[in-house]
């Protein structure tokens, strides 16, 4: 039976997470100092698997949080189709209650199955699913690639997940997630089908050592 191996992470913390900004494809941030910490121990409880390649979105904090597994030269692709939803005109921008609103109303819509609609200036779940499939296609076209690892973002990885999982999209947010957990999905190309063993695990970051206070 062939079969490929998913690890599907989600990049790890930026400081715009840390302060509640809501950050999409149109913000090129850096992972902050936590968030490097979360990369290394990843890093360090999964450097034993044999990737085959790794595949990430074009933006810089999913290169950095597979920074460890590109230097030891495993062959690395990046896809804007992989790109965080682009949240539109308010990305960027310090947290009010005015933009909260916004984005809580336009996640209720999605819930409520209106899917085609875009945030201002910005992307539909629709939109992302549409960009996404044809990095799909491409991964899946290569079986010999039996372990791949994939660093993405939080809402592009729940559009993903119902998409690998032939599910309608108002489904995403059955998918939880937080910085730098870890999917592990596998692929029969035998069935076609994709089985999802291990879901938004966060136990590799365990062995992070929280800064002692003064």
């Amino acid at each position: 039976m062939k079969r490929k191996s998913i690890y599907l992470i989600r990049h790890g913390e930026t400081d715009l997470n840390r302060r509640g900004v809501v950050q999409g494809s149109g913000v090129d941030s850096l992972l902050n100092e936590w968030g490097e910490a979360q990369a290394e121990a990843f890093f360090n409880a999964y450097q034993h698997v044999p990737f085959d390649k790794i595949y990430t979105s074009d933006l810089k904090r999913t290169h950095q949080t597979v920074r460890g597994f590109i230097r030891r030269g495993i062959p690395h692709e990046s896809y804007s189709g992989l790109n965080e939803i682009s949240w539109g005109d308010r990305e960027g921008r310090e947290p009010n209650t005015g933009d909260n609103n916004y984005y809580r109303e336009l996640v209720n819509a999605w819930k409520a199955g209106e899917v085609n609609l875009a945030a201002e200036g910005g992307e539909s779940p629709v939109d992302v699913r549409e960009r996404q499939i044809p990095v799909i296609d491409t991964i899946l076209s290569r079986p010999h690639e039996r372990n791949i690892l994939i660093a993405m973002h939080g809402r592009a990885m729940r559009v993903l997940l119902t998409t690998l999982f032939n599910q309608p999209l108002v489904r995403m947010d059955d998918y939880e997630h937080s910085n730098l957990c870890l999917y592990k999905i596998n692929y029969s190309y035998d069935t076609q089908q994709f089985e999802l063993e291990v879901s938004n695990d966060i136990t590799h970051l365990l062995s992070i050592e929280i800064p002692q206070t003064i």
